[in-house]
């Protein structure tokens, strides 16, 4: 992806072919603690990379979606204490700016579009009953170009499967588009 010099597997991309294709990529944005620090740094020069290659495909008229954890709470409001979390490189104003970015391109989040309630969360920690409190973040994404948002029908967050047996921490968001 891009010019980021990268040994980690975190950008996955394969165009479904159909009369109408689409390209879908699968990402997972470095967590970045602690931070400040050399974690911290790679994550936001990885941002950096996914949205001079998200500008790209925009410039290709090629429809896609980017779906996946990215490690950033876009706002206050997708979380369930921001005081908790604006300290963690996943809250942090440096981390939202480039969340911010990547939207400013002209991408959408399908959820907020769809949706966008606040306190509506992809995942909750193992640790202390956070899924039982509810205290969650949102940080999974699905960030859609303008072809797509045309096409957009639905999009939720599958809570559910964070209440199943074995559950992970993360649970899908889930996006409908027409054909």
């Amino acid at each position: 992806m891009g010019t980021l010099k990268d040994d980690q597997a975190r950008y996955i991309e394969a165009t479904v072919l159909a009369d109408r294709p689409v390209r879908v990529a699968g990402i997972y944005v470095p967590n970045g603690n602690p931070a400040p620090g050399e974690k911290y740094d790679y994550k936001l020069e990885w941002m950096d990379a996914l949205e001079r290659h998200a500008a790209a495909m925009l410039r290709d008229e090629q429809p896609f979606v980017i779906c996946g954890d990215y490690n950033a709470i876009p706002a206050a409001e997708d979380c369930w204490d921001d005081t908790v979390w604006n300290t963690d490189a996943l809250g942090l104003p440096d981390t939202r700016a480039a969340w911010r970015r990547l939207k400013h391109l002209g991408l959408t989040d399908a959820f907020a579009a769809c949706d966008g309630r606040a306190h509506q969360y992809t995942f909750w920690d193992y640790q202390a009953g956070a899924f039982q409190k509810d205290h969650g973040i949102r940080i999974d994404h699905l960030l859609t170009c303008p072809r797509m948002t045309d096409r957009l029908q639905a999009c939720e967050i599958f809570r559910k499967a964070r209440a199943m047996e074995k559950p992970s921490d993360h649970v899908p968001v889930v996006a409908v588009f027409a054909d």
